[in-house]
């Protein structure tokens, strides 16, 4: 084989190699132009070029040869590259206490089309994943786009490698529920293409917190946050979620914050997860609950609209302070470089974030060195896009090999 060839071949092979790379890189929004693309992937501008044009051949990307330049700017500007909003799609669901949604959603986490949410939860997990799987596929016959794949975020634990949820505690749901290979059944029987993965709904929310939102950019991020009911945390190093040795790590839900407070479900007392959740705020404001909208909402709409009444502020308060006594716990332990809060606790950080980051700051060892910044999460239905990142995430990887 003569040297030209060779040299062919080895391009060929390059491209080819940094074809999920590059994929990553429009996906995550990292790589806007083909010159930012070849400097992230340290190679020739000739190869990026041949990469981008891979991807865009594949349907995933597009590449803009003829972007208009910024005013005042010399020389030609560089291929624009963004993700092809026609291209495909993976499916993506979430169950949660108060119902579940299923949504299309393409590259660069944008939700194409979403399911009417259902508010009814049956005891039975197979009865309903297989009702937000029927929502999903419908959602794919109308749309007519390829799907490559779902993925499923649910309120539990979820150990490795079984794929059972080990604590569906507000579903009703038995412990050790099979629900990867549930919702994988179910994917199958209706015909959706592609794998189908499932994970817990904090981990997934921080996982596309990550990539599109809050966390952009952080190298140990910290996600924590209440939804309907409960708390979870979970940690992104380096672009991965770290699960432990079996899928189960960061249960931060079970910090003890206040020891005489109210029993938890784990047999402890005084837990984040009771603590520091909607219903702890509800009934630390002396509200009732009341079973006409989710517990959420409820607590939402409380702190939004009635937090002059002293007996709110002084509920979020105390809210606040656990909270962040929780927080300093996890900064001593894990040193993140940046901490996001959702749910519930996006909107305390919201209330008063002087309050909070103080309390992170005074209890901490590294808050005192310079502090650590805690942000709001800010991508609606987080938990739903992270558990389209696990569906993308074979794609990212191969390009190639997952649309063959």
């Amino acid at each position: 084989m003569n040297g030209k060839a060779t040299t062919t071949r080895t391009r060929l092979e390059r491209g080819r190699s940094a074809l999920g790379p590059a994929l990553e890189l429009v996906h995550t929004g990292r790589a806007p132009t083909r010159a930012v693309l070849t400097a992230e992937l340290g190679v020739t501008r000739a190869t990026a070029g041949a990469v981008a044009a891979e991807l865009e051949a594949l349907g995933l990307i597009r590449v803009d040869s003829r972007p208009g330049a910024a005013a005042g700017s010399q020389g030609r500007p560089s291929h624009r590259l963004s993700v092809d909003d026609t291209g495909p799609v993976v499916l993506a669901a979430q169950v949660h206490a108060d119902g579940f949604r299923a949504a299309l959603v393409g590259l660069g986490g944008r939700i194409v089309a979403t399911a009417p949410g259902c508010v009814t939860v049956q005891a039975d997990p197979a009865q309903v994943l297989g009702e937000v799987v029927d929502a999903g596929a419908e959602l794919l016959r109308r749309s007519g786009r390829r799907c490559v794949g779902a993925g499923l975020a649910v309120p539990s634990a979820v150990a490795e490698p079984e794929g059972t949820a080990l604590n569906p505690l507000h579903l009703a749901w038995p412990a050790g529920a099979p629900v990867r290979e549930i919702f994988a059944g179910r994917v199958s029987a209706a015909g959706i293409t592609g794998p189908a993965f499932t994970g817990n709904d904090v981990n997934l929310a921080a996982l596309a917190e990550h990539r599109h939102g809050a966390g952009r950019g952080a190298q140990h991020l910290l996600c924590v946050a209440t939804g309907h009911r409960g708390v979870g945390g979970a940690l992104v190093l380096d672009g991965r979620l770290h699960s432990g040795s079996s899928g189960l790590a960061l249960e931060v839900g079970h910090l003890t914050v206040n020891p005489e407070g109210r029993p938890c479900h784990c047999g402890s007392r005084g837990c984040l997860d009771v603590e520091t959740d909607p219903l702890a705020f509800l009934t630390a404001a002396g509200r009732n609950p009341g079973p006409e909208v989710s517990l959420l909402q409820r607590a939402r709409d409380l702190l939004r609209e009635e937090y002059g009444d002293p007996s709110v502020r002084a509920a979020a308060e105390e809210l606040i302070d656990r909270l962040g006594l929780g927080l300093a716990g996890l900064v001593n332990i894990l040193n993140p470089d940046r901490i996001i809060l959702g749910g519930l606790h996006r909107e305390l950080l919201d209330a008063d974030p002087d309050r909070l980051r103080a309390v992170v700051a005074d209890r901490s060892l590294w808050g005192r060195s310079g502090g650590v910044p805690i942000l709001a999460c800010t991508l609606d239905h987080n938990s739903l896009v992270g558990a389209a990142e696990l569906a993308w995430q074979p794609v990212l990887d191969d390009p190639l090999g997952a649309l063959a």
